[in-house]
C-alpha cells in the first residue's frame, strides 16, 4: 500500500509501467468533469472508474482484495479513510475471477489511513482494503485500475 500526495506520483512509475499512463490521464483531464462509470485507457489494462459512492462508517465498510488488478484511489469531494490489513491474514472468501474482487465482511482492518483531495492511495493484490470511510453523504472519487 501506498499513500502520497498526487504531485509525488511519479515517484511510484518504477512499481508499474502503466502508472506513467494514470499520470497522464489525470493531467489531461478534468476528472471532477467526467461522467460517472468506466473510462478505458488502456483497454482491460488501464482504466478509470468514476464513483459517486455512499460514505460508509468504519463499521459498514468491507473488506475487498483483487489478484489482477493494482487500485489506484483518488478522492475528489472529501477525505476518505481506507482500512487495511494484509490478504495473508484474511479468512478464505470467494473470489469472483470476473471481476477480480473479493469481499470479506467478517474481517476487520489491521488499521487505518486517510486521504485528503489532491492525495491518492495504492492498493496492490496483497493489500486487502475498507473504501469509501467518510462523512460526507456521498463522495465522488476515481478508482484507477492497473494491470497488476
Amino acid at each position: 500500500m501506498v499513500i502520497d500526495k498526487l504531485e509525488n506520483l511519479e515517484k511510484y512509475y518504477a512499481l508499474n509501467p502503466l502508472f506513467k499512463e494514470v499520470a497522464a490521464f489525470l493531467a489531461e483531464n478534468d476528472m471532477n468533469a467526467l461522467p460517472t462509470g468506466i473510462h478505458k485507457i488502456k483497454g482491460d489494462d488501464l482504466f478509470v472508474n468514476i464513483q459517486e459512492a455512499k460514505g460508509k462508517t468504519r463499521d459498514e465498510a468491507v473488506i475487498e482484495y483483487h489478484r489482477k488488478l493494482i487500485d489506484i484511489q483518488i478522492p475528489f469531494s472529501g477525505t476518505e479513510t481506507y482500512g487495511y490489513i494484509p490478504v495473508s491474514e484474511l479468512p478464505e472468501a470467494e473470489f469472483h475471477e470476473d471481476g477480480d474482487y473479493a469481499l470479506v465482511p467478517e474481517a476487520v482492518p489491521q488499521s487505518y489511513v486517510t486521504c485528503k483531495p489532491g492525495m491518492f492511495a495504492i492498493f496492490f493484490p496483497q493489500d486487502g482494503h475498507a473504501p469509501c470511510i467518510t462523512q460526507e453523504p456521498m463522495l465522488r472519487k476515481a478508482i484507477f485500475k492497473v494491470k497488476n
